[in-house]
């Protein structure tokens, strides 16, 4: 199912190169669970790009005249080998495409915007930022790239790393799997939203509740292994197929009580998933519940259009419009800010993708 287009040539004389992106994290709103070899997923999935929580990776490109392809990681400026097999079998599985990658060394310095275990996906940024540094030696290499290629070709290299990081290369929108509205749609990368979005979405709020800040109890890639036999799955990826077609109008034309029904369902959703799977667990925390009756009880009174998501995992994020952000804070710090571990939540918002620093 790859595409062969997306291969590069070897035949190229190596050149040392420096390079940094800063590649930000993303949100579902349309959640992808459930995937197949290699990092296809099962069900489209649509994802709000953040702007401040971001990982920023540089790279240092060095010829290796052994032709034997080496890298060091170091992780907010200490070596760190435990990162290794995962970046081990992200260069495996991305050598294909780009086989220059073999006549190199790499030291790849990488630090994040926001806390470790914070519910953010650092995997989604730190791919999408690598992958970047990839593409723009890359681009070095062949100057002929075009910039519509530069930036699929680096989404199709990320999703080989950590499937949602196709997600974390443009923004404020971003689309990935084959779906019934975008004659562009793909599982292999993900593609932007569009001109049409409706302007309240591209400067939407998304306060990140930090419930629990522990490693989860099942991983995110245990979790996609769950659904292959899961007794809903296949209805699962028919809702996220219609909900997605459902959201995409909705964004169109700013209708926020069906983006807050959608976003909130398919939250509901994802979990639902794990609480039915064999075996069954659960991710979300007494605390998760308390936020989400104090959300919906703070909307019914004010009208003020707050919703949440989740992620895989206990910590909520709330989304609103940047005008009721005032309103939305002061409910935060006097209701909610109780029910987080240590008082911990991150202010972030939608943002326009990754960017050259």
């Amino acid at each position: 199912m790859e595409n062969p287009s997306f291969i590069s040539s070897a035949d190229q004389a190596a050149v040392p190169f420096k390079t940094k992106w800063q590649a930000p994290s993303n949100i579902a709103l349309v959640k992808y669970w459930g995937k197949t070899e290699p990092q296809l997923p099962k069900n489209p999935s649509l994802s709000f790009t953040l702007s401040s929580s971001v990982t920023t990776t540089e790279v240092e490109f060095s010829p290796n005249n052994r032709e034997t392809f080496e890298f060091e990681f170091y992780f907010e400026g200490a070596l760190k080998a435990d990162f290794n097999p995962k970046l081990n079998s992200f260069f495996d599985r991305i050598k294909t495409y780009i086989p220059w990658l073999n006549s190199y060394s790499l030291r790849i310095s990488s630090q994040n915007s926001f806390p470790h275990s914070s519910g953010i996906a650092s995997s989604a940024s730190a791919m999408a930022a690598l992958s970047l540094c990839l593409m723009d030696m890359e681009r070095k290499l062949f100057p002929e790239i075009a910039e519509v290629g530069f930036y699929k070709k680096a989404s199709f290299l990320a999703r080989l790393g950590s499937g949602s990081a196709a997600r974390s290369v443009e923004g404020p929108v971003t689309l990935w799997g084959k779906n019934s509205v975008q004659k562009t749609g793909s599982d292999l990368y993900a593609t932007a939203f569009g001109t049409d979005l409706n302007p309240v979405f591209s400067s939407y709020q998304d306060t990140i509740l930090l419930v629990d800040k522990g490693t989860k109890a099942v991983s995110s890639s245990q979790g996609h292994q769950l659904m292959h036999n899961h007794p809903f799955a296949t209805q699962r990826f028919i809702q996220a197929g219609h909900n997605l077609a459902d959201l995409v109008a909705i964004m169109k034309s700013g209708d926020l009580d069906g983006f807050m029904r959608i976003v909130e369902t398919e939250a509901l959703s994802l979990h639902a998933m794990m609480m039915t799977s064999n075996p069954y667990f659960i991710l979300i925390q007494p605390n998760t519940l308390e936020i989400i009756q104090k959300v919906w009880k703070y909307r019914k009174e004010t009208q003020i259009p707050l919703c949440f998501t989740l992620d895989a995992g206990a910590n909520v994020h709330l989304l609103y419009p940047q005008k009721n952000k005032e309103e939305v804070g002061a409910f935060i710090a006097a209701e909610l800010v109780s029910f987080c571990e240590q008082g911990q939540y991150l202010f972030d918002e939608v943002g326009t993708g990754a960017k050259k620093v």
